[in-house]
């Protein structure tokens, strides 16, 4: 069992940054590879980003590439996700999840933990 609780989101205006965790517990952190997604009001859940268990490789949705990058601290059990040059069209609740496999995975269905979300809400 992991546990996933995600923090740094809030109120950012246009262009702005913004930075969010995502602290997990329970079973070894670095055996599994992680992602973030958010879910917009009205559609579907969406993949962000992956990372690899080591963090050596990474999978972005072309929508925040170039903008945002996820890395991890395997030894503060912690995943991040640096958004810069947000945008109204990245809020969305965002989420952080877990899954065994080694390398990023962007299927939603890969992935068996999932975090709580934190709200990020950009104003234009």
């Amino acid at each position: 069992q992991v546990q996933l609780v995600e923090s740094g989101g809030g109120l950012v205006q246009a262009g702005g940054s913004l930075r969010l965790s995502c602290a997990a517990s329970g079973r070894t952190f670095s055996s599994y590879a992680m992602g973030w997604f958010r879910q917009a009001p009205g559609k579907e859940r969406e993949f962000v980003a992956a990372i690899s268990r080591s963090g050596g490789s990474t999978n972005y949705a072309d929508s925040v590439k170039g903008r945002f990058t996820i890395s991890r601290d395997n030894a503060k059990n912690t995943l991040y996700l640096q958004m810069n040059s947000l945008k109204p069209e990245d809020t969305a609740v965002y989420y952080c999840a877990a899954t065994p496999n080694i390398f990023p995975v962007v299927r939603s269905t890969a992935y068996v933990y999932w975090g709580q979300g934190t709200q990020v809400t950009v104003s234009s």
